[in-house]
């Protein structure tokens, strides 16, 4: 009796969800399949785009916070991959941790004119990276070469890009043809300005990167 119960309950929570929530359990709407990329002009999704960067704290432990709400463009030819190219806007003055001292501290101006902060400074401009050459390595993976700014630097960072999914969003979220990568790199923050606290703070910094994008 309890189980029939159980099923009838089971049966009624069903019933009541949205259906698009409901085929969503079975299949997401987007797939690793490279076939489902039509070319095109695409806009960053900002709530679903972000740079994870880590460091080595003390050599004891690593260390990690979000860059967020990130704008940008990705023009794409699924039959002339090599030809891509992606422009993005990182706004570095919404850096996130999880510790709010920390925080106020990679965003802190200096004490006096004479000093430097030690990192980005009370108001940092925006980093961007700008595309200069993709080098596809198969159907799911490319090398994407571009110029970074950072902290009024400009440096050449080549990104291994791996493609995640790709496909049609439900038609109660727009309906709109989405597309996503995650790709990583590695760079040295004494080469953007940043090298306060080295070797306490490990010079190099790893780059994870998130990327979500909607056809226009």
């Amino acid at each position: 009796m309890r189980r029939i119960l159980a099923s009838a309950a089971a049966l009624a929570i069903v019933g009541t969800a949205p259906l698009w929530a409901q085929g969503a359990a079975s299949c997401p709407p987007g797939q690793k399949n490279a076939a489902l990329v039509t070319g095109g002009t695409y806009k960053a999704d900002p709530g679903h785009t972000l740079v994870e960067w880590e460091v080595n704290h003390l050599g004891f432990s690593p260390y990690f916070g979000l860059f967020g709400d990130i704008s940008g463009t990705l023009q794409l030819d699924p039959k002339a991959p090599q030809n891509a190219k992606v422009s993005m806007t990182i706004p570095v003055s919404k850096v996130t941790t999880v510790n709010q001292a920390l925080t106020a501290h990679l965003l802190r101006g200096p004490k006096d004119a004479a000093s430097k902060p030690d990192f980005f400074g009370a108001s940092p401009a925006d980093a961007t990276f700008v595309s200069t050459s993709v080098k596809p390595k198969g159907k799911t993976m490319a090398d994407v070469t571009g110029n970074l700014t950072l902290n009024g630097v400009t440096r050449p960072v080549t990104l291994a890009v791996n493609f995640y999914g790709a496909g049609k969003a439900p038609a109660q979220m727009g309906g709109a043809e989405n597309i996503g990568f995650e790709a990583t790199t590695t760079i040295r923050r004494s080469q953007f300005g940043m090298g306060q606290m080295i070797p306490m703070l490990s010079d190099e910094v790893k780059l994870k990167i998130a990327a979500a994008f909607s056809k226009q």
